[in-house]
């Protein structure tokens, strides 16, 4: 057995083995003291190609196969532009398809999650773990490796620089001479380059050579309703028709003051109504949603009841028009103030929430089991968040806060200068449009300093071949030729908002050039004063 099994092991270690040196001198050549460009997203399709060729496993499941293909067009995302979230995502997507040859089933997404924390664990003793299985095989064997040597070297090497090290205390001689040899410096440059390729060899070796642990999770199986003492039919159903007069009472003043807009009591604005609500109502609704999962699950004696059914689906219904009104009261919100990718990404989690509650509700109605809701919130989840890997959120804000800022005749407030400039490369070709619109010299000057500070950023990130991106190429091409050139001022004194920097880091609206007159002064300080103060998130 053992002349069997170690030349067919040794054969794909070494393939294996050079296909991941390959990867990792190719990420240290790439990627190493270089913010990511697009040249990531040809590492990733390298590491899409290794992993091919190294797992042949790969072509006998189709499930696989889909993974892989997922993984290719995220590698491309990547190519357009890295980011956190894409790179997530096509690690993920590259380990499923390593992964799924050796589960037993497909099973469900809660399943699978367990599967790559445990996958994303192993990758840190993967390689060492790999060397050892090898070692033993080759003693197994007989045959004579450099490798099985290498603990013999321990005890001498250690002991043997323990006691140079107390003679050179005690010898100044032996001290002196260890003082004048000259070794390789080791800056802290090259102990993080260092520990660059540690890293990328642990990943990467995960999906060349992935565990060999076998999973025990088992998918989500249909069970029993959760016993909760004092819980009933008849509580369930008192508790029912509570919640839904509570819930009816919230919705019918959304519907009076924030669907029909009709006038506030007092001096409250709908923006201040907007904002107390959005959030605390998104909780409500999650709270709401775990409630009828907890007592309700398919094929109890409470799902079966009618009344308790129809009180559970006018409740759910009620949810989805809360979720509704929160996503029309952060709008609103909005529309006051302004877009920025925070709120963005709440607008997208309150939808997530509205299928999660619309999920619950079929589930419930049609009886199916707890894998598919989670296989349908999982699936409406990625979707979401491949979506905005793709999309530029700072460039859909930036966009927004132009065509609706005030000064440029929008129906909003005063542009956050700060803001854009703190949007970095998304804000370039928004503020070229703004800078067309506006009329007041002083503004328009100062819109320019920005936009040219910003474009002095994406040029220098441009400039190398190892931060380039397709995405900034494209917003420098679509840039009109007369403001491609950088014209940065001499004078850098001058913050975002077009005040002057003083020595404590703050940019004071009430400080100004002199030589600008009081009513032009007035107008630079104006576009960061909204009408109505916003309140804090």
């Amino acid at each position: 057995m053992a002349f069997t099994v170690a030349p067919a092991l040794r054969w794909t270690y070494v393939i294996k083995t050079g296909l991941a040196s390959a990867l990792v001198l190719l990420a240290d050549f790439l990627l190493w003291d270089r913010g990511p460009g697009s040249v990531f997203g040809g590492f990733a399709l390298a590491w899409v190609a290794a992993t091919a060729v190294s797992q042949r496993s790969i072509r006998s499941s189709r499930a696989a196969i889909v993974a892989l293909m997922l993984a290719v067009g995220l590698a491309l995302v990547l190519a357009i532009e890295p980011s956190l979230l894409g790179w997530v995502l096509f690690w993920s997507a590259l380990s499923l398809a390593v992964l799924m040859p050796r589960g037993a089933q497909v099973g469900d997404a809660w399943q699978w999650f367990r599967r790559l924390i445990v996958h994303g664990f192993t990758l840190i003793v993967g390689p060492v773990a790999d060397w050892l299985r090898v070692t033993r095989a080759q003693k197994r064997t007989g045959k004579l490796c450099a490798t099985r040597h290498l603990p013999m070297l321990v005890l001498p090497l250690v002991g043997g620089a323990v006691f140079l090290a107390l003679f050179a205390m005690a010898n100044p001689l032996i001290g002196d001479w260890i003082s004048s040899l000259q070794g390789p410096e080791v800056s802290g440059s090259t102990v993080l380059r260092a520990f660059f390729a540690a890293f990328v060899l642990m990943t990467v070796w995960g999906s060349l050579r992935p565990h060999r642990l076998r999973f025990g999770f088992k998918p989500l199986q249909q069970s029993d309703a959760v016993v909760i003492p004092g819980v009933s039919v008849g509580s369930l159903i008192l508790s029912l028709l509570t919640f839904n007069a509570l819930f009816a009472l919230q919705n019918g003043l959304d519907i009076a003051f924030l669907w029909s807009g009709a006038r506030l009591p007092g001096d409250m604005t709908l923006a201040g109504y907007a904002h107390r609500g959005a959030y605390p109502l998104i909780l409500t609704a999650l709270l709401a949603g775990l409630f009828v999962l907890v007592t309700t699950q398919p094929g109890s004696a409470m799902a079966k009841n009618g009344i308790i059914r129809a009180l559970v689906t006018l409740w759910i219904a009620q949810n989805v028009f809360l979720v509704a009104s929160s996503i029309l009261r952060l709008t609103d919100y909005i529309s006051a103030y302004s877009l920025t990718i925070l709120r963005i990404s709440a607008l997208l989690w309150m939808v997530l929430v509205g299928l999660g509650l619309v999920f619950i509700g079929w589930r419930m109605m049609r009886g199916k089991t707890s894998a598919w809701l989670v296989n349908m919130n999982s699936a409406a989840a990625l979707a979401l968040l491949a979506g905005c890997s793709i999309a530029d959120l700072g460039a859909v804000a930036a966009g927004w806060n132009v065509r609706h800022a005030r000064e440029a005749g929008g129906p909003g407030v005063f542009l956050d200068r700060c803001y854009m400039h703190s949007l970095g490369a998304s804000a370039l070709l928004p503020l070229v449009a703004f800078e067309r619109k506006v009329q007041s010299p002083h503004l328009r000057d100062n819109v320019a300093r920005v936009r040219q500070e910003i474009l002095e950023d994406v040029r220098i990130q441009q400039s190398h071949w190892q931060s380039w991106t397709w995405r900034n190429a494209r917003r420098l091409s679509a840039l009109p030729v007369d403001l491609r050139e950088i014209k940065l001022p001499e004078d850098r004194s001058l913050g975002c908002d077009g005040s002057l920097y003083n020595a404590t880091g703050g940019y004071p609206q009430e400080e100004v050039p002199a030589e600008i007159s009081t009513e032009t002064a007035v107008e630079a300080a104006a576009p960061l004063t909204p009408l109505t103060p916003e309140p804090k998130p």
